[in-house]
């Protein structure tokens, strides 16, 4: 095909996890399922440290804003793509395409960020436990997310309108259920280059730095851990981090994994297939991961989840004569 202008594509082709049209029911079922149990897994989380003021500390503070992101993230993509099997549809307009992979690139970038984040609060808490509340004062905690959103929204924007610059064929077919970056780019009928290297350099500036400084962070801690004489305190000291730990694992190797499998020469429902585990699966964990490894995140959920059921009997009451 001839390329065109990308002032002519009015719309693209989301080929989605596959084209057999027996297995779109079980498809939407599936991905319905796993998106409202992220949303109120993720909400849970957000209500009960927000109710709980045990848990107004710097660490529930990441977590809670790591659950909203994580709805939004999923937000991104899932519901379009719900919607797409609902009308039997594959199309995405142009500016839908782009507004999708914006809002993506967005909350994956702080997603990461606020996983560094934690990571660094985590630091703090074992190896200087101290001065905790002195360097993780509310001021600071403020400071990191709202730095986490500005980065992420410059690296969003610029990649966007990187890809305005593209044109693309008369019809594109992606073979993903999203528009993502990577494979915009490898479907464009221009010049790519410039594209491929601030691709390139920004998942290496903006993930690759704060991967070393969440390995930095562990190394730390994983050392400070070994001088504690305890077995106690060993363990007090390692379940404090083992759920941001395995978090931290979990994103980064499905989100690699993606990334590799794109890269090698195999058929690209593989790639779509498993960039459903870090755009999917990833969120719809970490509210499981820290509530089940967590005391006291499953002692305010039990005490929030106690609250909700006696606060009807008692509205009931109110209101009987």
């Amino acid at each position: 095909m001839d390329p065109g202008n990308n002032t002519g594509i009015s719309k693209f082709h989301l080929l989605g996890l596959s084209e057999e049209p027996e297995l779109q029911p079980l498809i939407f079922g599936l991905f319905l399922s796993m998106y409202l149990i992220t949303v109120l897994r993720n909400l849970l989380i957000i209500l009960t440290v927000s109710s709980d003021s045990h848990l107004h500390t710097p660490m529930y503070f990441f977590l809670s804003s790591l659950s909203f992101i994580d709805i939004c993230f999923t937000s991104t993509t899932v519901p379009k793509m719900l919607w797409n099997i609902q009308t039997h549809s594959k199309v995405i307009n142009y500016a839908g395409c782009l507004s999708q992979m914006y809002f993506f690139i967005l909350f994956a970038g702080v997603d990461i960020f606020l996983l560094t984040v934690m990571a660094y609060d985590r630091f703090v808490a074992i190896c200087h436990p101290l001065h905790y509340m002195v360097i993780m004062s509310p001021q600071l905690c403020g400071l990191l997310v709202l730095v986490s959103w500005i980065m992420s929204i410059l690296n969003s924007l610029l990649q966007t309108l990187m890809v305005l610059r593209l044109s693309f064929c008369t019809e594109v077919k992606i073979p993903d259920f999203f528009c993502e970056l990577n494979q915009m780019i490898q479907l464009a009928c221009s010049d790519t280059f410039l594209n491929t290297m601030v691709m390139y350099f920004a998942a290496l500036l903006l993930a690759g730095a704060p991967l070393a400084a969440v390995l930095y962070s562990y190394s730390k801690i994983v050392s400070s851990i070994c001088g504690i004489s305890s077995a106690q305190g060993k363990y007090k000291a390692f379940s404090t981090c083992a759920s941001h730990l395995s978090v931290v694992s979990l994103f980064y190797c499905t989100s690699l994994g993606v990334y590799l499998s794109s890269a090698a020469p195999q058929s690209s429902h593989s790639s779509a297939v498993a960039s459903v585990m870090y755009t999917v699966v990833t969120p719809m964990l970490n509210p499981f991961i820290y509530s089940l490894r967590n005391k006291d995140t499953k002692r305010a959920l039990m005490r929030f989840s106690g609250m909700a059921v006696l606060k009807g009997p008692i509205v009931q009451g109110l209101k009987c004569p």
